[in-house]
């Protein structure tokens, strides 16, 4: 019997603060709620399903919390404050998920897997820290900081001096046999979350947390290619990738290939801090996996781009 489809859905995790104004733990379990029918769908129609899920505004919150704590308990080393956002995200994806699959009468055991992430230590990015986490900080308190901690630090956009970090790219998903192997028993998973918990393997084969952090589209792409996904998909804040954003000559992209994509990227058509990763990840995943396809698209008209009526899909060649 031919095997069910498989998607690899990467969510980013300002999808679920979609208000600054509305950052609550109930706020982003509505935000997944209305989100949550698109992937619900999707299973309904007989997909497979792995969600991975970004980080960034609840992994500060994380660190930012236990700044403020310092003087009463121990801080939070980043590896761990990753570690806590894969449970939390994942706890509030994966109930949401599960009731909509009831009430629809779909009975499917969900797995959220705390998923480890391999990086070389020897990556440039570890020379060249410019991830900026955490609290803002004055001038005078982040040379304290980095003085009496070791940080780097970074001012980031005339807001304020930050901590910053390494993002090495991924190499190697610890947890992607244990994925495949729940997804042959029928589970939908819920992995690397925030891009993955970053470690380095050590001479004796152990591996050990580092302070960094892992791009998720990045960690998403590498784990569909272990997979061998027919179908990576990215949700995102717009419904099709475009060329001169917006300009006034701004033009949608509906279908394209890898080769295309890689001259816009030349051209620099694309955001360094939003679209430009997310290109990257699906050109790396279709490298790797030249006979599946790629979707970006807005996480709310993931039905029409199903349908090829919305998004932008890429395919390996002409």
């Amino acid at each position: 019997m031919k095997q069910q489809p498989l998607a690899v859905i990467a969510v980013g995790g300002n999808a679920l603060i979609q208000d600054p104004k509305k950052v609550s733990m109930a706020d982003q379990r509505d935000s997944v709620q209305k989100m949550i029918g698109c992937i619900a769908d999707m299973i309904e129609d007989g997909w497979r399903v792995v969600l991975t899920h970004g980080n960034g505004p609840q992994v500060g919150f994380a660190l930012l919390k236990s700044e403020h704590a310092r003087d009463i308990v121990p801080l939070v080393p980043l590896d761990y404050a990753v570690s806590e956002t894969q449970g939390t995200i994942g706890y509030t994806i994966q109930q949401v998920l599960n009731n909509e699959l009831r009430r629809r009468g779909i009975q499917r055991n969900i797995v959220t897997l705390i998923t480890q992430v391999e990086v070389d230590a020897n990556d440039p990015a570890f020379s060249q820290p410019n991830k900026p986490i955490g609290a803002f900080m004055s001038a005078a308190e982040a040379q304290e900081r980095h003085q009496q901690d070791g940080w780097s630090i970074m001012e980031d956009s005339n807001r304020g001096w930050r901590r910053c970090v390494a993002s090495p790219k991924p190499q190697f998903i610890h947890e992607a046999a244990t994925i495949e192997q729940l997804l042959n028993a029928g589970s939908l998973v819920i992995a690397c979350g925030g891009g993955g918990i970053p470690v380095v393997e050590n001479a004796d084969g152990s591996l050990q947390g580092i302070e960094a952090v892992i791009d998720k589209d990045f960690a998403s792409s590498l784990l569909a290619q272990q997979l061998k996904a027919d179908l990576f998909m990215i949700p995102t804040g717009v419904e099709k990738v475009a060329l001169n954003f917006g300009q006034e000559d701004q033009q949608w992209l509906d279908d394209v290939d890898v080769a295309t994509l890689k001259t816009y990227l030349e051209q620099q058509q694309f955001g360094s801090g939003s679209m430009k990763p997310k290109v990257e990840a699906v050109i790396g995943f279709l490298e790797n996996q030249p006979q599946a396809k790629a979707l970006i698209t807005s996480p709310y008209v993931i039905a029409e781009a199903l349908q090829h009526q919305n998004g932008t899909w890429v395919r390996a060649q002409d």
